[in-house]
C-alpha cells in the first residue's frame, strides 16, 4: 500500500524531467524510504535538504546532464552560451567604464577632479572605504569571465555574484524612495540582467557540462575587441552615450559578425544554440534600450538623441528577431534529424 510519505516523495520527484523519472524514480523512492518504519510513513515529510537536492538535480538534468535527450542538451548549450556572452559584455562594460572615467579625471579641470576625489576622501573613512570597494567591484566581471574560460566555475560564479551585488543594493535602497520611476526601472532592469547572468552561470555550468568555449574568437581578443568597440562608441557619441549605449553597439556588432560568418560558411545551418543565445542577449539589451528611450522622452531630450536611440533599439530588435528565426529553424532541423 502506498503511504503518504511515498506519495510526497513522488510529488517532489515530479520536478525531474520525465526521461530521468522513467529510469530512476523507483530506485530513488526506494532509497528515500529505506530504513523508515512503515508506521511513521504517514506522518513524515521529505526533508528540506532532500527537496533542495532534488531541485538541483532537476536543473542539472534539464541543462544537458549525461544521458539527457538532445533537446535538453541544446537547452543547456543555449544557457551556457548566454551566460558566457553576458559575462563578456558586462566585463567589457566594467573595464571600459573604469578606463574612461580615469581618462576623464586625468584630463579634467582641477575643480572637477577634486569633486571626484571628494567621494573618496571628503566623507570619512567608512564612506571612503565604501567608494574604494564600489570602484573595485566592476572588474570582478572580468575575473569571472577569465575564470570561466579556464574552467574555474566556482570562482567565476563567486566573482559574478560579487559584481552583481552593488546593483541589488542600489535598487533595494532606492525602491519606494520616491525617486523617478523610470530611473529606478532602468537600474532594476540592469540589476535583473546581472542576476539573470549569475543564475544562468549557476544552472548551466554544472558538473556534467563541457568547458566554456567562446565561438568565433579567442577569449582575450574578444574581450579586448569588445572593450575597444564600447569605448570608441562612447567617445564618438559623448553627448548621448547613456549607460546602455555601448552595450547596444557591442550586441549589434556581435550579431552582424555572426550573420556574416554564417553567410560565408559552407554549412550555414550550424549549431542552433549560438543564434538563440545571441537572441536572448539581444532581448535583454533591447529592454534596457527601450527604457533608455522612454527615460529620454520623459526628460524632453533633443530630437537627434531620441532618434539615434530609437534607431539603435530598432536595429537591435531586427537582429534579435532574425537570430530567433534562424535559431528556431536550426532547432527544428536538429529535432527532425534526431527524430
Amino acid at each position: 500500500m502506498t503511504t503518504m510519505l511515498e506519495q510526497r516523495y513522488r510529488t517532489v520527484l515530479r520536478l525531474l524531467p520525465s526521461y530521468y523519472r522513467a529510469a530512476r524514480e523507483e530506485e530513488m523512492v526506494e532509497a528515500y524510504l529505506h530504513g523508515i518504519d512503515e508506521r511513521q510513513r504517514d506522518e513524515l515529510r521529505p526533508a528540506w535538504g532532500e527537496v533542495a537536492s532534488i531541485a538541483a538535480l532537476a536543473v542539472r538534468t534539464r541543462m544537458g546532464a549525461a544521458g539527457a535527450p538532445a533537446r535538453y542538451a541544446t537547452l543547456g548549450a543555449v544557457v551556457r552560451l548566454f551566460a558566457l556572452l553576458s559575462v563578456l559584455l558586462q566585463a567589457a562594460s566594467g573595464v571600459t567604464g573604469q578606463a574612461l572615467l580615469l581618462a576623464w579625471v586625468h584630463g579634467a579641470a582641477p575643480r572637477d577632479r577634486d569633486m571626484v576625489l571628494e567621494g573618496f576622501t571628503g566623507h570619512g573613512a567608512a564612506a571612503g572605504l565604501y567608494e574604494v570597494v564600489r570602484w573595485l567591484i566592476p572588474p570582478a566581471w572580468t575575473v569571472a569571465y577569465l575564470a570561466l574560460l579556464r574552467d574555474h566555475r566556482r570562482t567565476a560564479l563567486a566573482f559574478a555574484a560579487l559584481a552583481a551585488l552593488p546593483g541589488l543594493a542600489f535598487v533595494t535602497q532606492h525602491l519606494g524612495s520616491g525617486q523617478d520611476a523610470l530611473a529606478v526601472s532602468f537600474s532594476l532592469t540592469a540589476t535583473v540582467f546581472s542576476w539573470l547572468t549569475v543564475v544562468a552561470l549557476c544552472c548551466a555550468f554544472h558538473r556534467d557540462a563541457p568547458p566554456a568555449r567562446l565561438p568565433l574568437a579567442s577569449p582575450g581578443l574578444a574581450l579586448m575587441g569588445t572593450c575597444v568597440l564600447m569605448g570608441a562608441s562612447t567617445v564618438v557619441w559623448q553627448g548621448g552615450a547613456d549607460p546602455g549605449w555601448a552595450g547596444g553597439v557591442a550586441f549589434v556588432a556581435a550579431a552582424a559578425v555572426w550573420l556574416v560568418a554564417r553567410r560565408r560558411s559552407p554549412q550555414p545551418a550550424g549549431d542552433p544554440a549560438l543564434p538563440v543565445a545571441l537572441a536572448a542577449l539581444g532581448l535583454a539589451v533591447l529592454v534596457e534600450r527601450t527604457l533608455s528611450l522612454a527615460f529620454l522622452a520623459d526628460a524632453h531630450a533633443p530630437g537627434v538623441l531620441l532618434t539615434v536611440t530609437a534607431v539603435q533599439a530598432g536595429v537591435i530588435a531586427a537582429l534579435a528577431a532574425a537570430l530567433t528565426a534562424i535559431g528556431s529553424r536550426g532547432l527544428t532541423a536538429a529535432r527532425c534529424g534526431t527524430g
